[in-house]
């Protein structure tokens, strides 16, 4: 009886597209699908379209599944995240054995991970949560792979993940073990709200060149296309300039009839929240965020519109100036977003130990996932001059780029939202930017004020910091 290198749960279009990449790899794969409802032939279609003269096998049950993977078992789910999770794991602890690993491949939040590893790991089990970026073409073809929690997995799982991961032209995989705990969800969870800011950026761009420069969609794909030959190089970029110029069949531009409405699973909000929680001002990631609420919002937006017409009807003229001034400002935006987005990676590494290693972080988002960039190379030689490096604008390359360019950035915001344009990012962006070098801020009044409402005391600069005083403020 052929026997399985590795099992995979979930054929849906990441897991189709990942057992392919294994199997493709020299992985003999195993296969199984929940069977609920329309999902009954899932197994028997795949190996019709897949599995002549392949390295498939197919499951039946989850313990058929089982039984035809060598030990020690690497199983892989590609499922929903949350319960269906948990389902599978109690389904399978009874067939599995001592030193046995589960691979949780999903966007799952990093607390159910470190949950599910802790109790993996208190029956013998190695759980392994995979953070897994670059959508179904990734999958198929090399993603971005982020791989945490139990390391007593890592030898065995390690070159069968950086076989199918992508590969940067020095022939290294964009896969690395991250840590312990949910810390790869959590990397994928932060790399997912980066995603979020860079989206955001670029779509507050389109409507700076659409409605403020007055560029037709052909325009902006060719300026999209110039701008990804230098600086900002990105997988965003590019395809952003493809989407662009997509025509139906009549001829019309397909963007233009696509229903302004931004869905999100879950991933986005999950990073404001632990933001929150850990006191990481992820100003410009938020407000991607929020701007995908506010799109959801068709009926709300649309009675807003017929109270506030919009009355600003002139064009930007100076149209080169603006051009080099816009990209200029998408540049600086982008730095702030991925600053945000590894100030969070550095507070959350030290509140969980787990010793995140920023460099190698960005090594491993250079190829295969969607925010991939040329940007990239230069967070990795940041962090490895210090990989300490207390926030990324505070790297030479990121100061001096700032400094150079934020007279530009400034004009293009202000003109923007001078002229009606929602540009939530960049504003939330550059107000970062300057309450970071703000030194002596304004906060002072708000102790006092705290202090005379509510008596919760305040410290002076005449005193050591950590001693606390109160005043009575309506005597005096």
């Amino acid at each position: 009886m052929k026997v399985g290198d590795l099992g995979l749960i979930g054929l849906g279009v990441m897991g189709a597209n990942l057992a392919l990449n294994f199997e493709r790899n020299g992985y003999v794969v195993a296969v199984y699908n929940r069977k609920e409802g329309e999902e009954q032939d899932v197994v028997s279609r795949f190996m019709e379209e897949n599995g002549k003269n392949k390295n498939f096998i197919p499951a039946a049950t989850i313990r058929e599944l089982v039984d035809k993977v060598s030990r020690p078992r690497k199983i892989v789910l590609m499922v929903t995240a949350g319960d269906p999770v948990d389902e599978l794991v109690d389904q399978l602890l009874p067939h599995l054995s001592l030193g046995d690993i589960v691979i949780d491949g999903g966007n799952s939040d990093f607390r159910d991970t470190d949950r599910r590893v802790r109790f993996m790991e208190s029956r013998g089990i190695w759980f392994v949560g995979c953070g897994i970026s670059g959508g179904a073409e990734g999958a198929l073809n090399g993603p971005s792979i982020m791989p945490g929690g139990s390391v007593e997995a890592w030898p065995f799982i390690k070159d069968m993940l950086q076989s199918i991961a992508a590969k940067l032209e020095d022939g290294s995989p964009c896969c690395r073990w991250i840590g312990s705990g949910g810390s790869g969800h959590f990397v994928k969870m932060v790399h997912n709200g980066i995603e979020y800011g860079d989206m955001q950026l670029i779509a507050e761009m389109y409507a700076i060149l659409k409605q403020a420069l007055g560029l037709g969609n052909d325009e902006i794909s060719r300026l999209f296309e110039l701008w990804n030959h230098g600086d900002l190089n990105s997988y965003l970029i590019e395809i952003t300039a493809s989407i662009l110029r997509y025509k139906e069949k009549s001829g019309e531009y397909l963007v233009d009839k696509i229903r302004d409405v931004a869905r999100q699973k879950g991933t986005g909000r999950w990073c404001v929240e632990v933001a929150l929680n850990e006191g990481e001002p992820l100003t410009l990631i938020t407000e991607a965020v929020y701007a995908r609420m506010f799109s959801a919002l068709p009926e709300i937006r649309r009675e807003a519109a017929s109270c506030y017409p919009d009355n600003i009807t002139e064009k930007w003229h100076d149209t080169d100036f603006s051009v080099d001034m816009a990209r200029d400002a998408l540049y600086v935006s982008k730095m702030i977003s991925y600053a945000q987005g590894f100030s969070l990676l550095q507070r959350a590494s030290s509140h969980y130990g787990w010793h995140l290693d920023c460099a190698s972080i960005a090594y491993i988002w250079q190829n295969g996932c969607i925010i991939r960039s040329a940007f990239l190379r230069k967070i990795v030689s940041a962090y490895k001059k210090d990989p300490f490096l207390g926030n990324l604008l505070f790297d030479d390359y990121f100061k001096n780029t700032v400094i150079s360019l934020q007279n530009g950035w400034r004009t293009l915001i202000s003109r923007g939202l001078f002229s009606g344009i929602p540009l939530p990012c960049m504003t939330a962006g550059l107000t970062y930017f300057d309450g970071l070098r703000t030194e002596n801020s304004t906060a002072n009044l708000i102790q006092a004020q705290r202090d005379f409402f509510g008596a919760h005391t305040y410290e002076r600069t005449d005193a050591d910091s950590g001693v606390f005083f109160h005043t009575d403020w309506k005597n005096f």
